[in-house]
């Protein structure tokens, strides 16, 4: 009877304290998202201030008109021959910007409920696809061919058929084609040589080097389309925006000629970002729901939406850069600060940010931020942690 109370007395104080570390139920924001001021969840103010000015005052240079600084960026810097934009786009914002603390908004800055473009942030919800695929099973292993689940002319190639998830997921993968009239080829040439060059270009043998390429990710994004058999969008939104109560304002786009036939009907393959428009559309609050989850280790609400090995996973150094995991940055680097290398980050151009510090249950959305800056913006933000 005695080693029974002893256990049931041990088993109430587990459950007890299985909110959080400091035995408080986890707050989880609904329609309404609760704020703190920074002194009630033990934050220095001045520097959650500074960091909101910091971020004000550091509004990355590109144009407001983003069509204009896609050509500037891709067809006049990047030299990509032929370039030209293929999805919707629409004009960016000021900067904005969210912190979030235990759950709680404790600073804000511009205007959180305006949907931007997101660029290649876009690339870590398309990781979170992936994901669920694998946590249902649908895809059972990230290091089996791609090719045993999409039968097509895309991994036919003796190269492209060595092709795993794993190095689509970790851009290592030097897939070789086009798609939707874009080549791999064209997208970031290398600074010399020409087109002949680039075509013939000796292929890498996939997952020894890395290369960032959106016609890869873009590739990704056709195949797990081919996984679920049902556009991506909608998977996201059944199975993590709308249990984490984000706004129906989200939209994810592809390409006017990105439409293939599943199942007899005519659907959109979605994009994994900006480069040639298209991508996630989406608004600061929304971005700061979806980097809670990933602070909470994919739970939400007691509810497990993406397992913990996926988590795990995505914050696993690829061999082919140390700094990159599944379509997530990682800090190995320091360019995410100085006083943390756990945090890990969803990045876009234009400087748009989600900034993952599960150690601290923090969330640091940034948008249309000097991308050189982050890494001191997070500093200033751990450091109100630290310096209570």
């Amino acid at each position: 009877m005695k080693q029974w109370i002893v256990f049931f007395q041990s088993f109430v104080l587990c459950f007890c304290f299985a909110g959080s570390a400091d035995g408080q139920k986890l707050y989880f924001p609904d329609s309404t998202w609760q704020h703190k001021s920074p002194s009630e969840v033990n934050l220095n103010a001045v520097l959650l201030d500074s960091a909101a000015r910091f971020a004000l005052q550091n509004e990355v240079s590109i144009d407001y008109d983003l069509r204009v600084a896609n050509i500037k960026a891709y067809a006049t810097s990047a030299r990509e021959p032929n370039y030209r934009i293929l999805g919707p786009m629409k004009d960016r914002g000021k900067p904005s910007g969210l912190i979030i603390k235990n759950g709680y908004i404790v600073t804000q800055w511009g205007d959180p409920d305006r949907v931007d473009m997101t660029f290649s942030a876009t690339k870590s919800y398309l990781s979170t696809v992936a994901g669920l695929a694998v946590d249902a099973r649908l895809i059972h292993d990230v290091d089996e061919k791609v090719g045993k689940y999409v039968p097509d002319e895309n991994f036919e190639s003796e190269h492209n058929a060595k092709i795993t998830w794993r190095h689509l997921l970790t851009q290592s993968s030097d897939w070789s084609g086009c798609l939707f009239d874009v080549c791999d080829w064209a997208d970031r040439p290398p600074k010399t040589g020409g087109i002949d060059d680039w075509r013939a270009r000796k292929l890498n043998e996939p997952g020894t080097v890395y290369k960032y390429n959106d016609v890869r990710v873009n590739l990704l994004a056709y195949a797990l389309l081919q996984v679920w058999r049902k556009p991506l969008p909608m998977v996201l939104k059944e199975k993590i925006m709308d249990p984490i109560g984000a706004s129906t304002t989200w939209r994810w786009y592809g390409y006017e000629n990105s439409f293939v036939n599943m199942d007899g009907l005519m659907v959109q393959s979605v994009s994994g970002g900006g480069h040639f428009g298209g991508g996630l559309f989406i608004n600061t609050y929304d971005h700061a729901r979806f980097g809670l989850l990933f602070a909470r280790k994919g739970k939400w609400q007691g509810k497990q939406l993406v397992s913990e090995q996926w988590i795990n996973a995505i914050t696993q150094p690829s061999a082919a850069n140390q700094t990159y995991g599944f379509l997530w940055w990682l800090n190995n680097d320091g360019h995410l600060g100085k006083l943390s290398k756990t945090v890990y980050a969803a990045e876009g151009f234009g400087g748009n940010f989600i900034v993952v510090d599960s150690e601290h249950d923090l969330v640091v959305v940034a948008r249309w931020l000097e991308p050189g800056k982050i890494g001191a913006l997070v500093d200033l933000v751990l450091n109100a942690v630290q310096k209570k």
